[in-house]
């Protein structure tokens, strides 16, 4: 499937998926408009002409199959990190090893009432994002020039290591109330998507 990421200057504005999907695939049956959330890239369900997923979209649903594993009460968050079509490592959202898991124990983030996307030290989770480059890590592996997929967008906390990792394009499905992160990933010349279906 061709798609094409959103120019600069159309981040922030409401495009009719006439303007970034060729012609002769267009909507064949909806003329809607398509809110592209602000930046990355549109997919209209009837641009498809075949079952088989492109790249993202292929990586994007293995994010979603490590998703299961997370320990998490709120979001259930998997990453892959991925070069040259190769995957590199995984990671989910959980409890640092030898700690008990919130599935067990409780959310101190419910029991206080803190909002999604605030305070992140008052979590007892590492992030998706965070064990995947953990991983990589442990395991002597080169992050530099790689892709994250992930089912969430990462956090300004996970957006500093993601730059620091070398990474150099982030994908993602679902939005997470922090903008600055999305800011600071842009500055530093990560290439950042996210790849949704209306």
């Amino acid at each position: 499937m061709k798609t094409e990421t959103v120019p600069t200057e159309a981040r922030t504005k409401e495009t009719t998926c006439s303007e970034y999907i060729p012609s002769e695939k267009m909507c064949k049956t909806t003329k809607e408009t398509c809110t592209l959330n602000g930046f990355g890239r549109n997919i209209c369900s009837d641009y498809k002409t075949t079952d088989r997923p492109d790249i993202d979209e292929y990586f994007l649903d293995m994010a979603e199959t490590v998703a299961k594993r997370s320990t998490c009460l709120r979001h259930k968050v998997g990453a892959v990190l991925v070069k040259e079509k190769q995957i590199l490592t995984t990671g989910y959202n959980g409890a640092p090893r030898n700690l008990s898991h919130c599935l067990d124990i409780g959310c101190i983030r419910e029991k206080n009432n803190i909002a999604s996307g605030t305070m992140h030290e008052l979590c007892r989770a590492v992030h998706a994002e965070q064990n995947a480059i953990i991983q990589a890590a442990l395991h002597g592996i080169n992050t530099n020039g790689a892709t994250l997929y992930c089912t969430h967008q990462p956090c300004i906390l996970c957006a500093k290591m993601l730059i620091n990792a070398g990474i150099q394009k982030v994908v993602f499905k679902n939005s997470y109330p922090d903008t600055a992160a999305i800011c600071v990933m842009i500055e530093a010349g990560i290439k950042v998507e996210t790849l949704y279906k209306k």
